[in-house]
C-alpha cells in the first residue's frame, strides 16, 4: 500500500490547519480506506480517475454507509487530491464533481387512527373549561380539515373585508389563505362543526370587540401558533400518548387517514392546498406503511420463524 503520500498529506494538514487528534484520525482512515480500494484496483493513488471514485461511492452505499458518511470520506478525499493537485502530482481532481448519495426525505410523522380518535376524543376536566372548548375546536380544525398552524391562526369568526381566512358553518366550510397566499375551500366535517358552535358560544367571554380572530387568548388577542403547539403538546401528553403531537403531525395524520379511506390521491392533493401531486405522494408511503403492518398482522405467511 502507498501511504507515503498520506503521512505527507495528514503531516501538511496538522501543521497547516491545527487539526484536532481525532479528526487527524478520521482523515488518516478514510484516506487508508481510498488507498486501500486503489490497492484493490491495482492502480497507484496519483492515477484515480473519476470513474473510480464513483465506483467506490457505489459500493459503499450498496454496503449501507449512509449518506452523511459518505459525504464525510469525500470531503477527505477531495481535500487530499486538491493538495496533490498544488504539489503538481495529478492534473486533475478526481472526486471534485462526485456527490454522495441522497439521503432519504424522512416520512411525516402521523398518528395512527385510533391515537387521533383518542386525542380528538380526550376532555381536560381539570383544565379551564373556556380553553378545553377552545383547544378542542382547533384539534378538530386541525386533524379534521387538515389546516396548517397558520392557516387556523389566520382564521376570522366570519367573513371580514380584511380576512385573511374565515368561518362559514352554515356552509361547513373553512375558507383558508394557504402557502404562498392561494385561497382553498376546506369541508368541515360533522365532529369540526360541533366543536366550533360550542367554542363559538364561548368566545366572546374574552373577546374584544374589534377582534375578528375565530381563535383567541384570554386576552382577547389572536392566539399565536406558537401557543397552539404548547397547547396541543400538553393536551396529547394529558390525553396519555406516548409521543408529544405538534399541529404539522394532525395534518400529516389527516392525509394519510383519508387516503386509506379513499384511495383518492387528487382529492387529499386539493384538500391539503399542494400545488404538486408529488408533494401530496409522499402519503402513498405512510398509506403502504399501513397496509404493511396490516400484512405483518394478519397473513399466516407474514409471520416467519
Amino acid at each position: 500500500m502507498d501511504t507515503g503520500l498520506i503521512e505527507k498529506y495528514l503531516e501538511h494538514v496538522r501543521v497547516e490547519k491545527r487539526l484536532a487528534d481525532r479528526t487527524l484520525e478520521l482523515y488518516s482512515l478514510d484516506l487508508r480506506k481510498l488507498a486501500d480500494n486503489a490497492e484493490k484496483a491495482g492502480i497507484e493513488l496519483t492515477r484515480v480517475q473519476n470513474a473510480h471514485i464513483r465506483r467506490w461511492v457505489a459500493q459503499m452505499h450498496g454496503g449501507g454507509r449512509s449518506p452523511r458518511g459518505i459525504a464525510l470520506i469525500l470531503s477527505g478525499w477531495r481535500g487530499f487530491y486538491a493538495w496533490l493537485g498544488r504539489e503538481g502530482l495529478v492534473p486533475t481532481n478526481p472526486v471534485v464533481d462526485v456527490r454522495a448519495p441522497k439521503a432519504p426525505k424522512p416520512l411525516p410523522k402521523a398518528l395512527g387512527v385510533d391515537e387521533a380518535m383518542q386525542l380528538a376524543d380526550h376532555n381536560e376536566e381539570a383544565d379551564d373549561p373556556w380553553l378545553e372548548t377552545r383547544d378542542a375546536a382547533i384539534v378538530e380544525l386541525l386533524y379534521g380539515c387538515g389546516l396548517r398552524v397558520g392557516e387556523v391562526v389566520g382564521l376570522d369568526a366570519h367573513a371580514g373585508p380584511k380576512s385573511r381566512g374565515w368561518l362559514d358553518l352554515e356552509g361547513g366550510e373553512a375558507h383558508v389563505l394557504g402557502k404562498g397566499s392561494k385561497r382553498r375551500i376546506v369541508p368541515v366535517g360533522a365532529k369540526a362543526l360541533e366543536a366550533l358552535r360550542a367554542w363559538l358560544a364561548v368566545r366572546d367571554q374574552a373577546a374584544l370587540a374589534e377582534q375578528p380572530a375565530l381563535f383567541i387568548g384570554r386576552h382577547g388577542t389572536r392566539l399565536t401558533a406558537q401557543s397552539i403547539w404548547a397547547r396541543l403538546k400538553r393536551r396529547s401528553l394529558l390525553a396519555g400518548l406516548a409521543t408529544p403531537v405538534h399541529p404539522h403531525m394532525l395534518r400529516h395524520s389527516f392525509a394519510s387517514h383519508v387516503l386509506q379511506s379513499s384511495q383518492d390521491l387528487r382529492a387529499v392533493q386539493e384538500l391539503l392546498g399542494h400545488a404538486s401531486i408529488g408533494t401530496t405522494q409522499v402519503y402513498t408511503r405512510l398509506d403502504f406503511q399501513h397496509l404493511a403492518k396490516a400484512y405483518d398482522a394478519a397473513h399466516p405467511r407474514a409471520k416467519r420463524k
